[in-house]
């Protein structure tokens, strides 16, 4: 770009300086709206006090400016909840902008739609390892298939939601981007890819968005990284992910018997005068601490003070390295923007061609934590200053809430299984897990929000039969489920498939489900204890075991629920399921996955799987 000068430009040497201090700054969207408004300033478009632009007439474009549409679709794909807040929050702001915005769920819009649209803008989350959420895959499908439309017209652009942790960072964002540009779309603006803290840069990138679709309308102010959380925040609270609130720790207790492999903690927390709400589906959000063993290891591998101050955010807060480690910085994770920016500040340390060999760093991500980073690559003599200020921010952990709010008022229940094992000859543990178990006792405190999911909700109709299948901590949000049917004396049926490793020690809420069966609230439940019998027996093979009866309650219009280990047991279940279909209803296996299809668009087939 050529700079301005006094002699090249119609412009006095103040205002010389002023745009080429302003110019180089400004994003590719910045640049396009700041042409929209001379424009539309010369049409007859005057500022307002304090509110920005107010406009007085319909602005006019330049000249030979292409006509910009005024209606914009938004897509949302979400798990947890998150990219429903924020594609909330950026149909809002268009609508405040005079543009006509539809807003809806990739599961709820026809996806022949398409080739009728013109600016398009997806929010979207990427689950598990690298597949799309659950309510995106019918549209994922599709736009990877043959029926997928030629997109010439279309104006699109993504923001991403994921976590570097995982090898398939945004993989779904990145997966629309790519099929959007083949099949002829162009970007309004790039797509930004977002880790678990996207506050900053999904402000950044709704703001580029909305400089470029408005180049033609007048503005009507920014988004700033506070309104984002609000978007994805709790209701009327004045708590949320960013400013969680500190919440007494009334019980912790062992669920698992004695002899028992496993440690399942029952934590049970007060939220009285946080003005914080939630349903029976909703997560909790918790801050863990890191271990700190570990942090006194990472200290001495690199030989720093363990009382040094060093600054930890952009308001210039400090904290010594020892609280830093602890409370403010994730550690047990190997991330590619973390390690790319230890190579650069150790340009010998090896880690440049350990990010070269695709296969090796996936290896290194999915078994080490930063010490064995450290001990590997002898990044020792990197100042504690430096070193810290390329972590990322340790992330909260989200639970299933194991508690109805109408059972227990101003409290919320947990359900966490401990992690704990051996690698590389040092023990390693689940952060919050032990965290809860190891350190927490009643009457402290822990840092949480409440994180809506409206992707997993019991039916409007307190009469509609549901089938919940949860093994192990995965029936956490099932606990809620009938509590809260309990309490609003709802007259549907109610089965409960549960499994776990043996009947006499891993029985989770045992005394409740029996009370539940007892009064009529829970109809009817099935256990499954893999370790119990010579050949282990899960959750779907009791579904199997008793198929007519299932396929008799899905035509009855029983929701099904299916809660715990997307790995394996979710899998295993869906088959199970388009087994009972073909089985039961006779149906081909193209015709078991329409109406599975068709029940997730129902809502009758909900899925909180991690």
């Amino acid at each position: 770009m050529v700079e301005l000068q006094v002699t090249n430009s119609p412009f006095n040497q103040e205002q010389v300086e002023l745009l080429n201090r302003l110019i180089p700054t400004l994003t590719d969207g910045q640049r396009l709206w700041l042409g929209g408004y001379i424009a539309a300033f010369q049409a007859g478009v005057a500022t307002a006090p304090q509110t920005g632009l107010a406009l007085q007439a319909e602005p006019v474009p330049a000249a030979g400016a292409p006509v910009v549409s005024r209606e914009v679709t938004v897509l949302y794909g979400s798990q947890t909840g998150n990219s429903i807040g924020l594609s909330k929050k950026i149909a809002k702001k268009l609508e405040e902008q005079g543009l006509q915005v539809s807003l809806s769920s990739m599961g709820d819009f026809k996806p022949n739609g398409l080739k009728k649209i013109e600016n398009l803008l997806i929010v979207v989350s990427t689950h598990g390892e690298g597949e799309p959420p659950d309510n995106a895959i019918s549209f994922h499908e599709f736009l990877n298939s043959k029926r997928a439309p030629k997109l010439d017209g279309l104006r699109y652009s993504i923001l991403a939601l994921g976590d570097t942790s995982y090898e398939f960072f945004c993989q779904t964002g990145k997966d629309f981007d790519k099929r959007l540009q083949e099949l002829g779309g162009t970007a309004l603006v790039p797509r930004v890819d977002c880790d678990v803290d996207f506050d900053e840069p999904a402000a950044e990138w709704m703001n580029d968005v909305l400089a470029s679709l408005s180049s033609t309308s007048a503005a009507t102010g920014t988004v700033s990284s506070e309104a984002i959380t609000a978007a994805v925040s709790s209701g009327e609270s004045e708590f949320n992910r960013t400013h969680p609130f500190k919440a007494e720790v009334l019980e912790n207790l062992n669920l698992n018997g004695r002899g028992s492999d496993r440690e399942t903690r029952h934590i049970e927390l007060s939220l009285e005068g946080s003005n914080l709400d939630y349903e029976p589906g909703d997560s909790l959000g918790v801050f863990p601490e890191n271990h700190p063993r570990l942090v006194d290891e990472l200290i001495a591998a690199m030989d720093w003070k363990a009382d040094e101050r060093v600054t930890v955010n952009k308001n210039g807060d400090q904290l010594s390295v020892y609280e830093a480690l602890l409370r403010h910085y994730e550690i047990t994770a190997v991330t590619k923007p973390v390690v790319e920016q230890l190579a650069k500040l150790n340009p010998e340390s090896g880690l440049a061609a350990l990010l070269a060999d695709d296969s090796e760093f996936r290896n290194v991500m999915n078994s080490c934590d930063l010490l064995d980073l450290v001990q590997d690559y002898s990044l020792k003599g990197i100042n504690a200053g430096a070193f810290l200020a390329v972590l990322r921010k340790i992330p909260a952990r989200l639970y299933s809430i194991a508690s109805s709010s109408k059972s227990f008022p101003d409290e919320v229940h947990l359900t966490v299984r401990t992690v704990r094992y051996e690698a590389r000859g040092r023990e390693r543990y689940g952060v919050c897990s032990v965290h809860l178990a190891e350190r927490i006792q009643a009457g402290d405190t822990l840092p949480v929000y409440i994180q809506h999911n409206p992707n997993f909700k019991l039916p409007q109709n307190p009469d509609t039969p549901i089938i919940m299948v949860g093994p192990g901590t995965g029936v956490a949000p099932f606990r809620a489920f009938l509590g809260e049917r309990e309490e609003i004396g709802a007259e549907g049926k109610a089965w409960l498939f549960y499994g776990d490793q043996h009947f006499s020690t891993d029985f989770l809420y045992q005394t409740e489900w029996q009370r539940w069966l007892k009064d009529g609230v829970l109809t009817k439940m099935d256990v499954a204890f893999s370790r119990d019998t010579e050949q282990k027996v899960y959750v779907q093979h009791r579904m199997l075991e008793h198929s007519k009866e299932l396929y008799q309650w899905l035509q009855e219009g029983a929701s099904i629920y299916i809660c715990g280990d997307e790995k394996k047991m979710a899998h295993d279940v869906h088959a199970a399921l388009i087994t009972i279909l073909q089985q039961e209803g006779g149906l081909s296996p193209e015709q078991a996955a329409d109406y599975m299809t068709r029940l997730q668009h129902e809502k009758r087939y909900q899925r909180d799987v991690y």
